[in-house]
């Protein structure tokens, strides 16, 4: 889907035909056709209407990606992006499931675009990640605003086959049906677009992008990991809570994990006092630093 729930999710109030509503700051309404979805926003990937010409899309956005990934993208990323199957056309999500189904219990499901965050969290929760069924248009190789199904499947599914970062993805969909009844989904919304859209770590052979925003961006794959323009500071989920967000420009802030098992930790606590302090807390603005925090430069 989009983020949180594909790419940019963390919606709220979307209806059939209302536009959902997402956190960070951008210009452009989502788009999607939500008439086939189900109630809880999912419906049948309609694999058999894709044209050769979007099989053939998916094809060079894949290839163009996938030559980008040694040096820029995390191991773990690179060794689990083949499970996506033959680049050469758009995987069927019922057999990209059954692989992901024996790694580590998760599947793929279809959804119109973004959904409401109620919804995106109950299907994390599950073990079930909503993956947009659309694909971008050609003039939007570069760049496309929404997730697509092209950032849906390359830049997020292959870490869901990591067990340690599968089962961070459930506990938070678990951790974001509370936030929703605690009024505190902004500040979650800033959790995930911080580490599992825009995230990178930090490895012996140097930094790394582990987000699926970079992974699946032609330009911010390299900007992120090798800029000297954006500030890289390190994790903590306090300072991730308070900080704005962009949602249609390069990131001007990245935040580094040391490993996957630092960011399950890290967010395993109850977030419930987290919330409380971090509500008297001023709101920080992208790209804004803080006296002594550590800092990382590019690789």
């Amino acid at each position: 889907m989009t983020a949180p729930s594909t790419a940019i999710d963390f919606h709220s109030g979307v209806n059939q035909g209302v536009a959902p509503v997402t956190y960070g700051e951008g210009e452009r309404p989502p788009r999607g056709n939500y008439a086939r979805a189900r109630a809880d926003y999912t419906c049948e990937q309609d694999w058999a209407a894709y044209t050769p010409a979007q099989h053939d899309l998916y094809r060079r956005l894949y290839e163009r990606q996938a030559a980008q990934l040694p040096g820029l993208a995390c191991k773990e990323f690179v060794e689990a992006v083949t499970h996506l199957g033959e680049p050469d056309r758009i995987p069927r999500f019922d057999e990209l499931s059954e692989r992901l189904m024996r790694a580590t219990g998760w599947q793929v499901v279809a959804v119109p675009g973004l959904i409401p965050e109620e919804a995106f969290f109950k299907l994390l929760s599950e073990r079930r990640f909503p993956v947009t069924e659309w694909i971008r248009e050609p003039e939007e190789f570069d760049y496309v605003v929404e997730p697509d199904v092209f950032h849906d499947l390359f830049g997020h599914v292959p870490l869901l086959f990591n067990p340690v970062f599968a089962d961070y993805m459930q506990a938070y969909g678990a951790g974001g049906l509370k936030a929703s009844r605690l009024d505190a989904c902004e500040l979650l919304a800033r959790l995930y677009w911080y580490t599992v859209e825009f995230g990178l770590i930090a490895t012996p052979e140097g930094l790394r992008a582990y987000g699926a925003g970079i992974l699946s961006s032609t330009g911010e794959l390299r900007y992120s990991v090798t800029s000297p323009e954006p500030k890289r500071v390190g994790f903590d989920v306090e300072r991730i809570m308070r900080t704005r967000y962009k949602i249609d420009t390069y990131q001007r802030t990245y935040f580094v994990i040391d490993s996957f098992e630092q960011l399950f930790q890290a967010t395993a606590p109850d977030f419930t006092p987290i919330y409380a302090r971090v509500r008297q807390l001023p709101p920080l603005e992208a790209g804004e630093l803080l006296p002594g925090e550590p800092r990382f430069p590019p690789a």
